[in-house]
Order: structure tokens, then sequence, then C-alpha cells
């Protein structure tokens, strides 16, 4: 089996975490498994510890509709290919995909039109090439077969799980007193709905509290003018990218965690913040509630008000907030890297050998 390992060339969202979590885990269980990636790498730790081979000239799409395939074809014939991150080599007819969800076809107003167009000409090729299409919710299973025409039982649903540094966090430190914020975690872009959220933020009872943003931005996402209205409030902190232990040391000391997002395939922050004990406030649209399942409380993410309802319920009721803290922290654990990885290959070792 050979990963397609293009994700380590790629800032981190929620698409790379998961496919450096799903492949630390397949490297442990299945130490045999190679990993194949081009030059420019950037998480050069990951790739030390996955043992990545370097092959090609190129990069990006280039890289992997071209050169990943010849590859397969001149070095590992035979071989399956596994991809991650959503795309994969349309050339390559022995592979499976993981597709997260379908949120630039749906919604492409969101995105620059540029990454649009690329997704809806190359997804749909890539989820009818490949032998299986793995998706992180029912949901996202859904939408896939209704977009693309697919077959449902092609496409077999693995959740994602909480990594364990997440999971391990509460026992560290375990008289931790929450600060004066609100923490919400996403990448910044429109479907994650921050304006909305800073609206309702806004509109938050005599609580005096911060709001405090964590991620990256792209010039993959469409400007929804987020950056003004943050340079315009004080009491709104974007602390842009930040590492794992300074992740995990937000939701820790956050008051609540709210996650407002209009879009989701799966949805990893909400079972981060559970894990290290932070209730949670979030959105009842896409994967979300199947995700949450009963540790969460639920809002609409068009409704400003109903966002702000809910935040100022677990900041004034002490007993809501601990019963979501408690419950959290038990449904975090059920979602698991290793048994992630476990059923990924399970469903690829199931499969027949190819004819040619």
């Amino acid at each position: 089996m050979i990963v397609n390992a293009r994700f380590l060339t790629q800032r981190l969202t929620g698409v790379q975490r998961h496919a450096i979590e799903m492949s630390l885990a397949l490297k442990e269980i299945h130490p045999d498994i190679k990993f194949v990636a081009p030059k420019n790498i950037i998480h050069k730790d990951i790739a030390e510890q996955l043992k990545a081979k370097v092959i090609g000239r190129f990069t990006g799409y280039l890289w992997e509709q071209y050169e990943l395939p010849m590859y397969m074809k001149k070095h590992a014939s035979g071989k399956i290919l596994i991809n991650l991150a959503n795309t994969a080599p349309v050339a390559s007819k022995n592979k499976v995909a993981t597709i997260h969800d379908t949120a630039p076809l749906r919604h492409p107003e969101w995105y620059s039109w540029k990454f649009a167009a690329a997704y809806k000409l190359l997804i749909p090729r890539v989820a009818k090439s490949s032998r299986i299409i793995f998706s992180d919710s029912n949901f996202s299973k859904s939408e896939i077969a209704d977009l693309f025409g697919i077959d449902h039982d092609k496409i077999i649903v693995i959740y994602c799980g909480v990594g364990q540094q997440f999971q391990s966090a509460i026992s560290d430190e375990q008289n931790i007193s929450p600060e004066d914020y609100i923490l919400c975690v996403a990448s910044l872009e429109p479907r994650k709905n921050f304006i909305r959220l800073v609206k309702a933020f806004n509109h938050l009872k005599s609580h005096n509290l911060k709001l405090v943003i964590a991620g990256s931005s792209s010039s993959i996402f469409a400007d929804n003018k987020l950056h003004k209205m943050l340079d315009d409030s004080k009491r709104i902190e974007f602390t842009g990218y930040i590492d794992d232990d300074r992740l995990i040391e937000l939701y820790q000391e956050a008051r609540l965690f709210v996650y407002p997002s209009l879009y989701e395939g799966f949805g990893l922050p909400p079972l981060e913040a559970m894990a290290c004990g932070c209730p949670c406030a979030v959105s009842n649209a896409g994967s979300l509630p199947e995700v949450c399942g009963k540790a969460a409380l639920y809002f609409n993410p068009y409704d400003p008000a109903d966002i702000a309802e809910k935040m100022d319920m677990i900041l004034s009721d002490n007993v809501l907030g601990q019963n979501l803290i408690e419950n959290g922290l038990l449904h975090a654990q059920k979602f698991d890297w290793n048994k992630s990885a476990s059923e990924l290959l399970e469903a690829i070792l199931s499969l027949d050998k190819p004819s040619d």
C-alpha cells in the first residue's frame, strides 16, 4: 500500500490534520505502508515519522495528477494508492480516496473562483474513478452520493478521531480556572460563519468577556470582510495559527467553546474542546448534530440572537455547563484514530485484486 502524502506540503486545516493523524495511526498498525510526497514538504517532523519518500520534480496538482500516477505505474504496480485529503490522481485506477465534504460544490461563493472551479472539475472524477470512497460522516456520505451519482455502497463512513494530546490534556491539569473568554477554533473562511458569531457576541448579556478566534486564513477562501470586523473590535482577539500545546491551553481555559459553522463534513474542534473539558455551543447544521450527539448545546447558525442565547445559557447556568463538560469528556472518548485507521485498512484489504 502507498499513501499519497501531498498533505505534508499543505498548511494545517482539518483536512490535513485528518490525513496526518490517520497516517501516523496507519504507520503504527501497518509499518510496511509507504508514503510518497512532493519535494516542498513543510511538516518535516511528520514526514520523518512516516519515513516519507520524496519523488518527482513538480509540486501541487501537477505532481499529483502526472508524476504520482507515473510513479505508481513504474514502481508500485499492483499496489493500492491511499488518498486521504480530498484530491487524488484521476489516472490511477487502483486507488481509494477520502472526500471530506462537498462544500465547494454546494456553496462555491464561499471560495475563490479558481479553487471552486478546480474542485468542480477534479473531485467528481476522483469519486467516480476510486474503488472506495471514505467519508467522515453519514451526512457527507449522502452529499457525495447525491451530488456525484455514486452508489451508497461504494461510500464507507469512518469517523475522525481525537488526538491523544487532547484526550490526555484534562488529566495533566486538574485544577484549571476558566479565563474570561469565549473560544472559537476554525479557519477564517465564510462557511465558519464568523460574522454572525461576532454579531451574537456583541449582543451577549452583561458578561465581561473576550472572543478569541484561533485559526489561519487562506487565499482559497472568498473575502467576507471579517478582517475589518476583527480590527474594529477591542474585545475580539485573532491568534492566527497556533500549535497544539497553545491550542490545548485555550480549550482548557475558555469559559465555553462556540462553533457556528454553516456546513461541516465532520467538525473536529468541538470534539477537541470536549476532550479538554470545555462546554460547547454548536451549530445544528451539516454533520455537527451527528458528530457531537448529546454532548453539545445547539443553535441555529443563521440567527445571531439564538447563538447569543445559547452562549448566555451556558455562561449563566453552572449546572448546564458542568453537565456539558461531563458529557463531552465521555463523548470525545468514542473517537480514536487507531480505530479509524483499522477500519480503513479492513475496508482496503477486503477489496479484490485489480484485474490489470
